[in-house]
């Protein structure tokens, strides 16, 4: 019984072997004459010209979330989809109930700004209109002295 374990084991301790060894011989036989520009993080060929910010804002964490909800989704689509013949009708009403928390978990997700990267809109307050206003009631007339009035052009 323990007899069908060796190989498994055998290859773990030779990928620790492995992962030992090439970590110690890269201690060893790598140069070391670090420079500022070496310590310098890389990115796309470019050189950063600010510090990174202290914290990351919430929309990056919410977008992660967005990743890990349907990461997990798909892998527990892969055993359904490969055996939903078998479980019938139980599977797919299971399958429908995991399917909508994934949906309700992204919508939530969305609800909460994950994917609004631009600038802060600033809510406004919708005011209630009084339908009985008109232009003659709500624009403000500046300059009217001197004018002729509609009435008296006629005259």
């Amino acid at each position: 019984m323990l007899g069908q374990y060796l190989p498994i084991l055998a290859m773990l301790i030779l990928g620790i072997i492995f992962a030992g060894v090439s970590l110690i011989a890269s201690r060893l036989l790598a140069p070391r004459n670090p420079t500022a520009a070496k310590q310098d993080p890389y990115e796309c060929g470019i050189s950063s010209t600010q510090d990174p910010p202290e914290r990351f804002p919430v929309r990056f964490f919410l977008v992660g979330m967005i990743f890990i909800v349907f990461d997990v989704e798909i892998i527990f689509m892969y055993p359904w989809a490969v055996t939903f013949r078998e479980i019938g009708l139980f599977g797919l009403v299971a399958m429908l109930i995991f399917s909508f928390a994934v949906f309700e978990s992204f919508l939530y997700i969305i609800a909460n700004g994950a994917l609004e990267w631009g600038p802060v809109k600033q809510v406004m307050r919708k005011s209630v209109v009084d339908p009985n206003r008109t232009t003659n009631t709500t624009i403000r007339r500046v300059g009217l002295e001197g004018r002729i009035e509609s009435g008296e052009e006629a005259a």
